[in-house]
């Protein structure tokens, strides 16, 4: 019986593997795409990163100004963040099996997050940018829109991962609605809803910088600006200080991860 149970598990594997290398022939015939080309690429691509793309002295003039938007675009990922995290915290009580007031409303906070979840942060900021025009308002709303529809996602797997014990518990004793949601399940699952809004603000940082591109704020713009203008020296510069802010970011998230968790 195992030695079927495994044949049939390297069959399936191997017929996956089949697929994808199909698929992936299929991509390379249909695009044109030289494969020769694409590899033998990669040198030149170095030498000319090497060779155009590194901070100067000149550059580092350009470094408050660099700083000053940074700290707006970590910032506006913050502000999005939070706030998003506290209205996916409702959603999230409504929609999870554990604390749901019904079916319907379940339902309802179910196919919300769903939506907003699976519209890409670039989607929502060209649909945003008819709206509100290129203003940082316009890049909060889309990252507050991912964050909401991801955290309330998360959310409600938390609060449904807490378990129905100590609900039913306080449920027996004739403890209200209200008492079990905020004596039990919200002490309960905050350590780990914090460490997701600590990932949702890493990620974000990351994706505010594409964000700012296509709504002409923040860092984003700014490393648009200096790099259609040829200006490599001052480019390279906004990239190190945005992987700098995300590395910076990273390491206090995971302190306060251990600490919490």
């Amino acid at each position: 019986m195992k030695t079927d149970f495994f044949a049939k598990k390297r069959r399936q594997s191997l017929l996956i593997l089949f697929v994808l290398v199909l698929v992936c022939y299929g991509s390379i015939i249909l695009t044109d795409y030289d494969v020769a080309k694409g590899f033998t690429s990669f040198p030149m691509a170095i030498d000319w990163g090497l060779s155009n793309f590194y901070p100067t002295e000149a550059s580092l003039a350009k470094l408050p100004e660099i700083l000053a938007e940074l700290l707006q675009t970590v910032l506006v990922s913050i502000a999005a963040a939070t706030v998003a995290a506290v209205c996916a915290m409702l959603f999230a009580i409504f929609g999870s099996s554990i604390t749901k007031v019904n079916n319907f409303m379940s339902t309802i906070s179910r196919g919300i997050a769903t939506l907003f979840r699976n519209i890409d942060v670039a989607a929502w900021a060209m649909i945003l940018l008819f709206s509100f025009g290129q203003s940082a308002l316009t890049g909060y709303f889309a990252l507050f829109f991912v964050s909401f529809g991801f955290l309330t996602r998360a959310f409600i797997e938390t609060i449904d991962e807490v378990g129905s014990g100590s609900v039913e518990a306080l449920t027996a004793t004739g403890a209200s609605y209200f008492t079990v949601v905020f004596q039990s399940v919200i002490p309960s699952s905050l350590p780990q809803m914090i460490s997701w809004v600590l990932f949702m603000v890493e990620t974000n940082i990351r994706s505010a910088t594409l964000v700012g591109i296509l709504t002409g704020t923040g860092i984003g713009f700014l490393f648009d600006l200096y790099y259609k203008s040829l200006n490599y020296n001052v480019a390279s510069l906004i990239v190190i200080t945005i992987v700098g802010a995300i590395l910076l970011i990273e390491y206090i998230s995971n302190y306060v991860r251990r600490v919490i968790l």
